[in-house]
């Protein structure tokens, strides 16, 4: 019995320490971030821009968004929230210019992260470069720590590039 204490007394400290290590490395990091990635589609840029602009179509072509619902008033802010496996979360479009470029910009100020994406839409060969820029803050030093050396800061980019080549029946297209 008394091993088996020593045992469990190891192994929570251990956990403790390793959180702390992990804490520590995160907190050692900048809390601010830009990450980039693009794909070639062989479609136009009115065709692919179309596609990320319908927001309520989402659920349609990702995977990993069960729903999304959008508020927009003539004239005014378009705010959407995306319901996704990790939880939902709450976006304003913030710029847009139809088949060019549109930026949409985490509205929660309560997440751990937040940040904006750049979406540019560039002809190219008779298709288009789409390119996706992470404006990101991570204020959380665990969720730091974990985005940056175990998932990657561009996870979330390269799922949506993905996501949107297959739409397009393109898988081969591989986000750079």
């Amino acid at each position: 019995m008394k091993l088996l204490i020593y045992i469990v007394v190891a192994v929570v400290g251990s956990l403790v320490l390793l959180v702390g290590v992990i804490a520590l490395i995160g907190s050692r990091l900048p809390k601010t971030h830009v990450a980039s990635r693009s794909i070639f589609l062989r479609k136009s840029p009115p065709d692919v821009y179309a596609v990320c602009r319908d927001f309520a179509s989402t659920p349609k072509w990702r995977a990993d968004v069960k729903q999304v619902d959008v508020e927009a008033q003539q004239g005014g802010p378009v705010y959407f929230r995306e319901v996704a496996k990790h939880g939902a979360v709450n976006y304003e479009l913030i710029e847009d210019v139809p088949a060019e470029r549109m930026t949409t910009r985490i509205r929660d100020t309560d997440l751990g992260y937040a940040g904006k994406w750049t979406y540019t839409f560039v002809p190219e060969n008779g298709g288009t470069r789409v390119t996706i820029r992470e404006d990101g803050e991570v204020s959380n030093v665990l969720f730091r720590f974990m985005s940056r050396y175990v998932f990657g800061q561009t996870s979330s980019i390269d799922s949506y590039l993905t996501s949107l080549a297959k739409h397009f029946g393109e898988p081969e297209a591989v986000p750079r």
